[in-house]
C-alpha cells in the first residue's frame, strides 16, 4: 500500500452563536476553522481524516503539507511505526510542528490498514468492547444557572457524566457554580471539573478539596501540565483524582515522566493532541503498565470524536468517551450521526470508521485545497 498523494482540505463554519472566542478563527468572529487530511495509495485504497487547525487552516495546513508529505509519499501505508519514528527525527531536526499536525496523517494510515484488512477500526487494532459510555463538557458558560440548565440537561439524556468548564474569574464564583450543580442533579450523578489551570497551587488545593466535598469524580488540569513538582505538591494534599498531560507535546515520551513520578493519577491523551491513533496507543498502553488509567481527551469535531470512540472500545483502561455539549455545534462531517442511545455509544461494524464522510457538506465548507 504505497502512498502516492497527500491533500489538505482548508475548511470554515459557522460557530452558530455558542462556541468561545478562543475556538474560532482569526479571521472572522464567527468562524470554526478546521482541516481534512486524504491519503491515497497505489492500490486504489484512500483515506481521510479531520485536524485541528486552530486559528489558521491555511496556516496549519501550510505547515503540515510541507513537513509531512515528503515524509509520507513513497512509504508503504501499513508501516506506521517506522512512519512514526521517522517522523519523530525530521520533526526534532527541523519541522518543530504543533502537537496536532501529525495525529490526522496517523488516523488515515489506521484506517488504510483496517480498510484492507476489512475490519472494523476498533477490532484492526485490538478491540476490547462495542459499546463506550459518554459523558458531556460543557464550554464556558455565563452563570450557574447556565450550568445548572445544562447538566440537567445532559442527565436527562441519558449521558452518563457532565463536566464543568467554569468561567475562570473568580475562585469563588467557580465553587460556587460547582456546589449549585452538584446540588441540581443530586448525589448520583458523575460530575468532573476542568478548570484548565486558572489558579495558582495554593488556591488550586483550596479548589480540590472543596470538589472533595461535593463528590466530583475527578479534578482535571488543575495547573499546567508541565508543572510537574507542582502538581505532585496538589496531589500530595488532596484525595480528589488529579488527570492531566493532555497538552504535553510528544506523547508519549513526555507522559513517561508524569505517570513513573506520579505527577497525576490519570493521563489524558486523544487523537487530535497526542500524535494519533499511534500516539495515543502508546500513552494509554504505558499507564496501563503502571496500572493508571488513560482518559481519552475530546477532539471536538465528531469525525474525529469517532475516532476516539474506535480507540475506548480498544483499550482497557479508559472510562469514557467525551464529547462537548450541546453536542449538535461540532456534529458535522458525518453521513449519520455516532449511534449514543441512553448515553452509550456503539461501535459501528463496517471497515474502516464505520461511518462515512458527508463529502458534500465538507466540499462545500473547503475554502482552500493545499496538494503540494
Amino acid at each position: 500500500m504505497i502512498i502516492t498523494d497527500f491533500k489538505i482540505r482548508c475548511c470554515s463554519v459557522p460557530g452558530k452563536g455558542f462556541v468561545p472566542q478562543m475556538l474560532k478563527s482569526s479571521g472572522s468572529s464567527d468562524e470554526i476553522e478546521f482541516l481534512v487530511y486524504t491519503l491515497t495509495t497505489e492500490c486504489g485504497y484512500s483515506a481521510s481524516s479531520f485536524g485541528f487547525a486552530a486559528k489558521s487552516a491555511h496556516g496549519s495546513a501550510l505547515l503540515a503539507m510541507k513537513s509531512l508529505r515528503p515524509l509520507f509519499i513513497g512509504q508503504n501505508a501499513l508501516n506506521r511505526e517506522k512512519i512514526w519514528q521517522d517522523f519523530r527525527k525530521a520533526d526534532r531536526w527541523w519541522s518543530h510542528l504543533p502537537i496536532y499536525s501529525y495525529g490526522p496523517a496517523d488516523i488515515c494510515l489506521w484506517i488504510l490498514g483496517s480498510l484492507k484488512a476489512n475490519q472494523p477500526l476498533y477490532q484492526y487494532i485490538g478491540g476490547f468492547k462495542n459499546q463506550v459510555p459518554v459523558y458531556c463538557s460543557s464550554l464556558v458558560l455565563a452563570d450557574s444557572e447556565a450550568y445548572v440548565a445544562e447538566a440537567l440537561a445532559v442527565k436527562d439524556a441519558g449521558f452518563k457524566a457532565y463536566k464543568l468548564h467554569p468561567p475562570n474569574q473568580n475562585i469563588e464564583e467557580d465553587l460556587a457554580i460547582h456546589r449549585t450543580v452538584r446540588d441540581a442533579v443530586g448525589n448520583d450523578f458523575n460530575l468532573m471539573s476542568d478548570p484548565v489551570a486558572a489558579y495558582s497551587l495554593n488556591e488550586m488545593v483550596r479548589f480540590a478539596q472543596e470538589l472533595e466535598k461535593l463528590n466530583y469524580l475527578w479534578l482535571e488540569e488543575p495547573l499546567p501540565d508541565e508543572a510537574f513538582s507542582a502538581l505532585r505538591e496538589l496531589k500530595s494534599k488532596v484525595n480528589i483524582p488529579i488527570v492531566g498531560a493532555e497538552v504535553l507535546a510528544k506523547h508519549p515520551y513526555s507522559v513517561a515522566e508524569v505517570i513513573a513520578t506520579n505527577v497525576v493519577d490519570s493521563v489524558r491523551a486523544d487523537v487530535s493532541w497526542s500524535g494519533g491513533i499511534t500516539g495515543v496507543l502508546k500513552t494509554a498502553n504505558l499507564a496501563e503498565a503502571f496500572h493508571r488509567n488513560c482518559e481519552i481527551h475530546t477532539s471536538i469535531f465528531h469525525p474525529l470524536e469517532l475516532v476516539n470512540l474506535h480507540i475506548c472500545a480498544s483499550i482497557s483502561n479508559n472510562s469514557y468517551l467525551e464529547l462537548l455539549w450541546p453536542t449538535d455545534i461540532f456534529d458535522f462531517g458525518l453521513k449519520q450521526p455516532i449511534d449514543i442511545n441512553n448515553g452509550i455509544a456503539t461501535l459501528p461494524q463496517a471497515a474502516g470508521l464505520g461511518i462515512d464522510f458527508d463529502w458534500d457538506f465538507i466540499d462545500n465548507h473547503t475554502f482552500q485545497l493545499i496538494e503540494t
